[in-house]
């Protein structure tokens, strides 16, 4: 009898490798990492305000000639949350909330930040892959801003709540209540379990700054120019900043089309050769 079993016991092994090596199963295949996510970019560049706008704050006729301007701006309204010591930004997040006049909802967004150094885009993608950003997570936009002097990759999960036309705002309590029933999973646990939702029930209102947004065209892009009245560091008035950017997908006619950007605002002396730091300055002075 237990000469037979083993016989038996083999047998059924020999069948089973016969098995598995007639369909090819060669046991679980190891998890592959998920892919790098795909930025697209937007090119920002920064105007002389008074080469741009006139006295009352209109734009001067040769940059609306320049990048055919022919609409009223739209205006909108944004404001930012964070703690008084900026926890969130020091994470590399930010938390806004935004209403544009024309809409019929408010705009919530949450946004994480990695420095691109020397234009090295692979390895800021890499970066934020190991933190759980790859092309495997549609709930964010990746993009890379592309400045005077530097590069910011960024992932942004946006999300709308109802809202009526007009630019009137919300609370601040309300609209941080907004913001907290509609915080993603990557904020909340970022540091630690829930440390996204604590920080965020300890911030406070950044803003608002009333913007004004055109609506122009170069070298066949859609393109915006941008009007930022920020409250000044002493908080006497307003130091206004101006922003004129476009999107591709396309590194390439983002490279060619910033450079044609630069030298044709540096040729009229409308260019600030600087990078835009408006969402620092909010946070800074407000």
């Amino acid at each position: 009898m237990k000469t037979g079993h083993r016989i038996t016991k083999f047998m059924s092994v020999v069948t089973l490798s016969a098995v598995l090596l007639a369909t090819g199963w060669k046991g679980a295949e190891p998890v592959q990492a998920a892919a790098n996510a795909t930025p697209s970019y937007e090119v920002k560049l920064l105007l002389d305000t008074a080469q741009v706008l006139n006295a009352d704050g209109s734009l001067k006729n040769g940059i609306v000639n320049e990048f055919q301007i022919s609409e009223e701006a739209q205006r909108l309204k944004v404001e930012y949350f964070d703690t008084d010591s900026l926890q969130l930004n020091d994470e590399g997040w930010n938390v806004r909330f935004r209403k544009k006049e024309d809409k019929k909802n408010y705009e919530l967004t949450y946004k994480k930040r990695y420095t691109v150094t020397d234009g090295n885009i692979d390895a800021a993608l890499t970066q934020a892959n190991k933190e759980g950003f790859s092309a495997s997570d549609d709930n964010y936009e990746a993009e890379v801003d592309w400045g005077y002097n530097k590069q910011t990759l960024s992932f942004s999960n946006d999300r709308k709540t109802s809202a009526s036309k007009g630019l009137s705002l919300p609370s601040p309590n309300q609209a941080l209540k907004q913001l907290q029933d509609n915080l993603p999973g990557k904020l909340q646990n970022w540091k630690s379990s829930n440390w996204g939702k604590q920080t965020l029930a300890n911030s406070r209102v950044r803003g608002p700054v009333e913007v004004s947004k055109y609506e122009g065209s170069f070298q066949g892009l859609d393109t915006d120019v941008e009007i930022w009245p920020i409250r000044s560091a002493n908080g006497s008035g307003t130091d206004n900043i101006i922003e004129i950017s476009f999107k591709t997908s396309d590194y390439n006619v983002a490279a060619s089309n910033r450079t044609k950007l630069i030298n044709l605002l540096q040729s009229k002396g409308w260019l600030i050769p600087a990078d835009s730091l408006k969402t620092n300055l909010v946070l800074e002075r407000y």
